[in-house]
């Protein structure tokens, strides 16, 4: 699962999210699941900042030595009439931006390079570099703008190939953020129609469902999913707290310890055996 996908915050995703992204901390009991699946950052009612803005503050901050280097460059991709030599000069811009830890700008520049190379792979690397920034964005506006950067380079990527559903679920993750839930639900869905059998587009679909409330729903699909796949910890994690929420506290309780039996990292487990002995 993408570090991307840390966007939905209410207690049953993050619990599952959190989990399975990084295999450590599971919050903690507490917490109250949010009655629908709310933007980490940069929601339908923010504008996005202007890139001229961004880079102009940015500019302000580094030594003059680089702002001319950088300067310099920018001349030569106007200048450049050769697509490899914008590539090569959108590449440097990227390394040095990335060198003064201003991750925006130079995912910006590697963005540039990705869109002129047009293949899936350099698209996707920098779709996923936005997409992994903007969960930690101060400025709303920065976070609104990096979603739509993420948004375009995917939908570029599927273009090159539409069969790819790691992209779709992806950039489905991305709206989520920017406060477009239903355009993340119908990417979801879609992916599920074509490929009923797709673990994280089922997983995820079944998030909103808790965290929406509608925790039958949410058992129900899983319940599908688990018949076919017995053995995936993650299924049975969320169908687990699916049950919790529902108030079904035994069912959950062997669902939790039944997950831990295909979980093959023991810290993870010891952060399961934590939050069993927090709902008891």
């Amino acid at each position: 699962m993408q570090k991307s996908q840390v966007l939905l915050v209410g207690a049953a995703v993050a619990l599952l999210v959190i989990l399975f992204a990084f295999g450590k901390t599971v919050p903690r009991s507490g917490k109250q699941p949010m009655s629908s699946a709310a933007p980490a950052q940069g929601g339908q009612d923010v504008e996005p900042i202007a890139f001229s803005e961004l880079l102009s503050v940015a500019k302000s901050k580094i030594p003059s030595e680089k702002l001319l280097q950088v300067n310099t460059i920018e001349t030569n991709v106007v200048r450049g009439d050769v697509k490899s030599q914008q590539i090569a000069a959108f590449r440097q811009l990227y390394n040095i931006w990335d060198s003064l830890n201003q991750l925006p700008v130079a995912a910006y520049y590697l963005s540039e390079a990705a869109k002129l190379e047009n293949s899936e792979k350099s698209l996707t690397f920098a779709a996923n570099l936005f997409s992994a920034h903007l969960q930690h964005a101060e400025d709303p506006r920065v976070a609104k703008w990096e979603a739509e950067q993420a948004i375009s380079l995917y939908d570029q990527a599927i273009k090159l190939n539409p069969d790819n559903d790691t992209l779709k679920i992806s950039q489905a993750m991305v709206y989520m953020s920017t406060g477009e839930p239903m355009q993340g639900v119908a990417k979801l869905r879609e992916v599920v129609a074509a490929h009923p059998d797709n673990i994280d587009a089922q997983v995820t679909l079944a998030n909103l469902a808790i965290t929406s409330g509608q925790y039958d729903k949410a058992i129900e699909r899983l319940e599908g999913v688990r018949a076919k796949h017995p053995d995936n910890a993650k299924v049975l994690f969320v169908l687990a707290e699916a049950y919790k929420s529902n108030g079904d506290k035994a069912k959950a309780i062997e669902l939790f310890e039944k997950s831990k039996e295909f979980m093959s990292d023991p810290e993870l487990k010891k952060e399961v055996d934590t939050y069993i002995k927090s709902i008891k």
